[in-house]
């Protein structure tokens, strides 16, 4: 239950569709009722499918993350896993997403600039036959040229990212890391690290800035509807988490 409110058909905004479709039977039998439900889901939806309301959830998401970071003390860069494509298990291998990558060109730079041993976190995801551990930790290496010192492959949420990389860290006496992942990813990232008794400061990843065409700000796009589901996944998961850890 818990991934389909994250990720499937119940996560916002997608589950907007469903209650659209929901909303179209009930008016089969109320039609005043299904109709406001129909009404009211279709100009939700159109306004999280716009680049204004999408882009303004992510810097919603993104309050927190401190414009200057003082890097001094950290021992260890840690890199967040986001996706992997899946292969099919012969000729075609599975592969990390976008999302990923661009997190690993974020790790390259603050490899580069703060001189640090890097440690990778992702686990396997559902039907998948490789780590988003292993993957990362190979692509940094092979890629990058970037050396991975530690790989955490269990974990399948950000607070297990936490809490299995933060064990690993303090076999070697880390207790201060430098976190690498998307800015609206940070603020929960860096809690769920601190939570676990680490102390976590965020790489400087580029901000979400406003749609600067005024007109097509307020047009759908399925890239806008995308961005709101990054946004509401972080805003609402920010909630959650303060809530349970």
């Amino acid at each position: 239950m818990e991934r389909l409110v994250s990720f499937g058909f119940l996560a916002p905004p997608t589950v907007l569709i469903t209650l659209c479709v929901v909303g179209a039977l009930i008016a089969l039998r109320w039609r005043v009722v299904g109709l406001v439900i129909v009404l009211a889901s279709s100009l939700t939806l159109f306004a999280v499918a716009t680049p204004a309301v999408s882009s303004w959830l992510l810097r919603r998401a993104e309050i927190g993350v401190p414009q200057q970071v003082d890097f001094t003390g950290a021992q260890a860069i840690v890199v967040l896993g986001s996706e992997v494509r899946s292969g099919n298990g012969t000729d075609i291998p599975d592969r990390l997403g976008p999302l990923s990558y661009e997190r690993l060109v974020f790790a390259a730079d603050a490899y580069r600039k703060l001189k640090l041993p890097v440690a990778v976190s992702g686990g396997r995801p559902a039907d998948e036959n490789s780590t988003e551990g292993a993957l990362m930790k190979a692509a940094l290496e092979t890629e990058f040229g970037v050396p991975v010192k530690w790989t955490e492959e269990e974990s399948r949420t950000t607070w297990e990212n936490a809490v299995f990389t933060a064990s690993l860290l303090r076999k070697a006496g880390i207790d201060k890391v430098v976190i690498v992942t998307h800015r609206w990813h940070l603020p929960r990232a860096v809690r769920s690290f601190e939570r676990t008794g680490m102390r976590a400061v965020p790489w400087p990843a580029p901000p979400t800035l406003p749609p600067s065409d005024r007109l097509g700000s307020y047009l759908p796009s399925m890239g806008a509807l995308q961005n709101s589901f990054y946004g509401l996944h972080e805003l609402i998961g920010g909630i959650y988490y303060a809530l349970r850890y």
